[in-house]
């Protein structure tokens, strides 16, 4: 069985274990990987290399998810984007105000690979 390349996510964790984690299931799944460990470098790599989707940490240094979020919606460039948050903030509060700053999924950590894979295609046609 061939693999065919379904798209490019870029993945943005300042957790080494995590980005690797949410790598190796993305790869094997077919998809080609941008790995940022900051908001500010996936801006950068958003503008550069134009991603599919993003799926992003919100506790980071510097920048949360959120604020990383409002900046690419308010980007022309980057506002079309499908941005997944995948977060250990499992409240409510934290779901609503993800898909207030623009956010098109909210996934929780932990999550199964078919969890991910699942919020990946509801947002990359």
């Amino acid at each position: 069985m061939s693999l065919t390349l379904v798209g490019t996510i870029l993945i943005v964790e300042d957790s080494p274990s995590e980005l690797e984690l949410m790598s190796h299931y993305l790869k094997e799944s077919g998809y080609n990987v941008i790995k940022a460990t900051g908001a500010k470098e996936a801006i950068e790599k958003a503008l550069l290399q134009k991603p599919d989707a993003i799926v992003t940490d919100v506790v980071m240094p510097g920048m949360s998810g959120f604020e990383l979020c409002r900046s690419l919606k308010k980007n022309p460039a980057t506002q079309k984007l499908p941005i997944v948050i995948c977060s250990s903030k499992n409240l409510e509060i934290d779901r609503l105000w993800a898909m207030k700053q623009g956010a098109d999924v909210y996934i929780t950590k932990p999550y199964t690979r078919e969890q991910l894979l699942r919020a990946i295609k509801s947002v990359v046609l």
